[in-house]
């Protein structure tokens, strides 16, 4: 189940930030890793000669971890077009740099209709580097 639920990602290649899923409670909750490369074209002006992996491409990773969950559900169809829609609470807490591999982790925290929370982390070198909560929608 693990190696085919990331086919459930919508994204291209050049816009998917998990490379492998490390543990997955299909509905409920995952854990993936991306290792960052360091040869990713954004990090070539974010920022030069110092580069870090963009926060909003951190909020990026969860969001596609929060819908691998969602969409894995046995019990629930999954929702077409699914989508990040709303963020609270987004905190920023660090960096993650060209090497380090990203540890992320989301959890369905409800659902409702085509709505779904979800509760979600990174860490990078051991260290948190972004909380969140998140929202995606999709159509029934």
């Amino acid at each position: 189940m693990m190696e085919q639920a990331l086919t459930l990602l919508p994204h291209g290649p050049e816009f998917r930030f998990l490379d492998r899923l490390t543990a997955l409670e299909p509905g409920r909750s995952g854990r993936a890793e991306y290792k960052i490369r360091g040869d990713e074209p954004f990090l070539r002006g974010h920022f030069p000669g110092d580069p870090i992996f963009p926060g909003v491409l951190l909020v990026e990773a969860v969001a596609q971890l929060a819908g691998v969950v969602a969409q894995s559900d046995p019990t629930i169809p999954p929702l077409a077009g699914l989508k990040l829609t709303a963020l609270r609470q987004v905190k920023i807490l660090g960096a993650a740099k060209p090497g380090e591999t990203l540890e992320v982790e989301a959890r369905v925290t409800g659902r409702m209709g085509h709505l779904i929370q979800a509760q979600a982390s990174a860490c990078a070198a051991g260290v948190i580097v972004l909380t969140a909560e998140l929202t995606l929608s999709g159509k029934v």
